[in-house]
């Protein structure tokens, strides 16, 4: 389905990425994940570890820091996301990025991919620094970092949860899908196949 683009939500200077499937190809199978951590098919992986007591908590997060820095190792930039931060850094947008990867993790792909100098570390927030997603805590720490109201800020995802962190923190959303399925259309303000494709939709 054809979905008109309102342009004056991408001239917000204040743009906040997830990470994994977004500015990365999406490589993560939760279910495995779910499996290997022998969490029940279907629960949030962050929240389920951090409600268990805290010596089975400990164990299943390190366990989960070495899946996800095995996968960051091997992560492969997301079509068009040099293009896209080239741009925007260009214009001089501010950028963050919200995932549910620590921050040292998010840090390490972001080097593995060479895309570290567009980001400060300061403005990558993960997982264990506020409460993770869909939570709208996250965006609401970044808008105060900035200085700025979530009416100037924009979320861009390729997940259910940052559309619906956007949708919660009363930011904008953009919702990245390379399959062309949009399953949340309710929740997705611009919808686009590729970052190649929302960076074709600034101005030159």
């Amino acid at each position: 389905m054809f979905m008109s683009v309102n342009y004056s939500l991408l001239k917000r200077k204040n743009w906040i990425f997830d990470l994994d499937g977004t500015l990365t190809v999406a490589v993560h199978d939760f279910d495995a994940i779910r499996k290997e951590l022998g969490i029940p098919a279907g629960l949030p992986i962050v929240k389920t570890i951090k409600s268990l007591p805290e010596n089975e908590s400990v164990v299943l997060q390190n366990k989960l820091h070495e899946i996800e820095e095995k996968l960051a190792r091997n992560a492969s930039p997301a079509q068009g996301v040099k293009t896209l931060l080239e741009k925007l850094q260009r214009f001089n947008y501010s950028l963050g990025i919200l995932t549910l990867n620590t921050r040292e993790n998010a840090w390490f792909t972001l080097e593995a991919l060479g895309l570290e100098h567009y980001f400060s570390k300061e403005f990558v927030i993960g997982r264990w620094c506020e409460e993770p997603k869909p939570s709208p805590k996250g965006i609401h720490k970044m808008l105060k970092q900035w200085n700025i109201t979530a009416n100037e800020a924009l979320m861009v995802g390729d997940y259910l949860y940052d559309l619906q962190v956007g949708r919660a923190a009363e930011t904008a959303t953009v919702h990245v899908d390379p399959s062309g399925e949009f399953a949340w259309p309710e929740l997705a303000d611009i919808q686009v196949n590729s970052l190649d494709e929302l960076a074709g939709l600034l101005p030159k």
